[in-house]
Order: C-alpha cells, then sequence, then structure tokens
C-alpha cells in the first residue's frame, strides 16, 4: 500500500542551519523528497521553479520574511503551507493563518506532532482537490458570481473580490454545495479539517467577512442562514 509519504516533496525554508539540516533527515527518513533553503527570496524563487505538494516555512528569514513568502505562494497557489517558528505570539499565529497558512507549529516541537500535521495536511489537500476534479467545471457561475478554482479568483461582475484562502474556500464549498443546507459541523470539517479544535462560531465569523465583502459591497444576496443549524447559498434570482 502507498503511503502519504510516497512521491511527496517538500520544500523547506529555514535558516538555521543544524534545525534544517535536523527536519530535513527526519523527513527524508519518513520517506519524502526534500529540498532545503535558508533565505526567504530564494526559497519563494525555488517554489516558483518547481512543484512541491507542502511547504514547510519559518518567519524570521533573511531576504524576504515568512508571511511576505506565504502571501506571494498564496497569490496563485493553494499547496498546504505549515508554519514552523519559534514566535508563538497568538498575534503572530493569527497572522500566519490569515495570510493563507494551513497549519502552525511553534519550536520547539516534537517531531512526531509535525509529520502528524504534516500527513494531516496533506490529506485534506488531497480530498480537496478530489472533489473538485469531480466537479462539472474548474469556473463556477453563480449569479453575478465567477468562481475560477484554478486561478483562485472571485468576480462579481468585472470586480476582482479579494479574499483569503479560508473565504475563498467557504464560498466554494458553498457555492458547490447551493441549496443544501450545510451545517456548522460540515463546513468546519471541510473548510478547517476535522482536527480543528476551535469555537465553532468561527463559521459565523468568516460568513460574515463574505457578507460584508460580497453582499454588502454589491448589494446581493447569496449566502443563506437556517437558525440554530448553519448555512447554503442560492443564486440570486
Amino acid at each position: 500500500m502507498d503511503k502519504i509519504t510516497d512521491g511527496k516533496n517538500i520544500l523547506l525554508i529555514e535558516d538555521e542551519t543544524n534545525m534544517a539540516r535536523y527536519l530535513e533527515l527526519e523527513l527524508t527518513y519518513e520517506g519524502y523528497m526534500v529540498d532545503v533553503t535558508h533565505d526567504g527570496r530564494e526559497g519563494y524563487e525555488k517554489f516558483e521553479e518547481n512543484k512541491y505538494d507542502l511547504v514547510l516555512l519559518d518567519l524570521m528569514l533573511p531576504g524576504i520574511n515568512g508571511l511576505e513568502v506565504l502571501r506571494r505562494i498564496r497569490k496563485n497557489s493553494d499547496t498546504p503551507v505549515i508554519i514552523a517558528t519559534c514566535k508563538n505570539d497568538v498575534m503572530d499565529k493569527v497572522a500566519g493563518l490569515d495570510s493563507g497558512a494551513d497549519d502552525y507549529i511553534a519550536k520547539p516541537f516534537v517531531i512526531e506532532e509535525l509529520l502528524a500535521r504534516i500527513r494531516v495536511a496533506l490529506k485534506k489537500h488531497a480530498a480537496k482537490n478530489s472533489q473538485h476534479a469531480n466537479s462539472d467545471s474548474r469556473v463556477f457561475y453563480f449569479k453575478p458570481l465567477t468562481v475560477d478554482i484554478q486561478q483562485r479568483q472571485v468576480r462579481v461582475n468585472e470586480d476582482i473580490v479579494d479574499l483569503t484562502k479560508t473565504e475563498f474556500e467557504l464560498l466554494l464549498y458553498l457555492m458547490q454545495n447551493k441549496n443544501n443546507v450545510l451545517t456548522r459541523k460540515q463546513i468546519l470539517n471541510m473548510v478547517w479539517g476535522p482536527d480543528y479544535e476551535g469555537q465553532t462560531n468561527i463559521v459565523d465569523v468568516y460568513i460574515r467577512y463574505l457578507r460584508v465583502k460580497i453582499e454588502e459591497k454589491y448589494d446581493i444576496q447569496l449566502i443563506r442562514t437556517v437558525r440554530g443549524v448553519g448555512y447554503y447559498a442560492k443564486e440570486q434570482e
């Protein structure tokens, strides 16, 4: 049986030489193929030049910092990114996740925990790709929205709507299940992952973000609430 590690390429961007070498050895032992760089700018250039299944990213990097690397990656790619850093402040974690990181782990960590988080991120990404591949189209037309899955771009008429990674995934999930009521638990499992341990009201918070950026700005109604249950998307008539 193939393991989730088989054929998986990881880009490790870590400026601490000893830590980078340790992680490279552990990941290689687990069956991953690993490219290592110690500089943010060089790391992003490597990402642009090659195909990776996951990026393991430090925040405090020379060249350009980790958050900027992440933002650049997220402009055109949904490749899983796990931040591994000594910065353990809550606001640093929030900034990383809001910028599009799939996970965040603070140093020092136990290698087994990091490996588990990598497996979860890869499995979640594979499940989303499978769902998208089984869709009728890579572009959703949802009057008056156009959602391009490959370009990860949302438009209302000719305007591009600037969404975070999580906002995009939430909107796409609602659209793929239009007219079907989705519970908060279903949404959490698909968008945030089955291992999410935060508050369920995070769904309500991000629904509000979408309503501000789309419904209120363009005076349309797409997301409907079923009180006490969840949400569904309905095309504007």
